[in-house]
């Protein structure tokens, strides 16, 4: 009798920290925002994509060529192509993004930050300077070359200027299959070409007052 109640109590017992644990297990938004509205009204709204009937997938929705060109540049001379699960199908789910940068000589990967994904990068080609800022006003600032990888954390402005000689191309892995892209645009940041060019020369002179590796202050 005394092992059958202590076995209906372990049951319940598990039963509740379960149901707690699912309660408190949320996922992380895939959108902005997702607004409730009352059951008697709602049709199929998900915080993500749909899935394809199973009977329908291919190897094909695993593969994808949208990173084998360039989108167009923009005023820093730069081209940033982020394909998410919209565009790649086999990743819906899984919490990836993948993307390709582009980046004219001296051109320069504006001041941007992902609010629902860290970002990683490996460098294909060309010569950068790369850094983030973090709750602080620290700048965390690196150079990297051809094979190098670096990790912007979620949440956290990053850029990269090009200071190599050439054109360079960077690819990057986002852990979110809708990471999302605040940057600094033209109402919040002047563009003209002499203001782009005094924002790539703080950079530079950053990168000139570091220490390889270490952790400089930023007031900008």
């Amino acid at each position: 009798m005394k092992s059958f109640v202590c076995n209906i109590f372990f049951v319940f017992f598990f039963n509740l920290l379960t149901k707690i644990q699912v309660s408190l297990a949320d996922c992380d938004n895939l959108q902005d925002t997702c607004p409730s509205i009352s059951p008697n009204k709602q049709t199929i709204f998900i915080n993500g994509l749909p899935c394809k009937n199973p009977a329908n997938v291919t190897a094909q929705d695993f593969k994808t060529n949208e990173l084998s060109n360039a989108s167009s540049m923009d005023i820093f001379g730069a081209s940033v192509k982020l394909v998410t699960a919209a565009e790649f199908p086999g990743l819906n789910t899984l919490g990836l993004s993948i993307g390709r940068i582009d980046i004219d000589n001296d051109g320069l990967v504006n001041f941007h930050y992902h609010p629902r994904a860290t970002e990683m990068i490996f460098v294909k080609k060309g010569v950068l300077l790369v850094g983030f800022i973090d709750t602080q006003n620290q700048v965390f600032q690196n150079v990297l070359k051809v094979g190098d990888v670096c990790v912007f954390p979620k949440g956290l402005f990053h850029y990269i200027l090009n200071q190599g000689f050439e054109e360079a191309i960077v690819y990057s892995v986002y852990n979110s299959q809708n990471p999302g892209q605040v940057s600094i645009i033209p109402t919040t940041f002047d563009t003209t070409l002499e203001s782009v060019e005094k924002l790539k020369k703080k950079i530079i002179s950053l990168s000139a007052s570091q220490v390889h590796g270490d952790v400089i202050s930023s007031t900008s």
